[in-house]
């Protein structure tokens, strides 16, 4: 089993989900991040002032999956989060030990 954690731009979530939906992901964690990497921030200008903004927002998806499900998750994710242009994110993939569904007491792969 492993934790995929994706950080994506706001506006390609639907775009990701769908296509998680399509290969079989049933369930999903969906946070609202903020953050920066290569990006950096930029510069805005508000009412006359001009400053930095250095925390970007972005989402956070977790998905639990088998392994056997790992690979066609982290590539649907890569194709609908792509835009081509900096700041597109990264996916992590780790490790899960154990996971236990709280309702039914369910543990390994049929907890997910």
């Amino acid at each position: 089993m492993k934790l995929i954690t994706a950080i994506i731009k706001p506006f390609k979530l639907e775009d990701v989900r769908e296509a998680l939906h399509e290969v079989g992901v049933q369930g999903l964690t969906v946070t609202e991040v903020r953050g920066f990497g290569r990006q950096k921030g930029h510069t805005e200008l508000y009412r006359g002032a001009e400053y930095t903004v250095d925390f970007l927002p972005k989402m956070k998806i977790e998905a639990a999956v088998t392994d056997d499900q790992v690979e066609r998750a982290t590539e649907a994710i890569t194709q609908a989060a792509a835009t081509g242009k900096i700041g597109d994110g990264k996916i992590f993939v780790i490790a899960l030990e154990e996971v236990i569904r709280i309702r039914t007491g369910e543990t390994g792969a049929q907890a997910i």
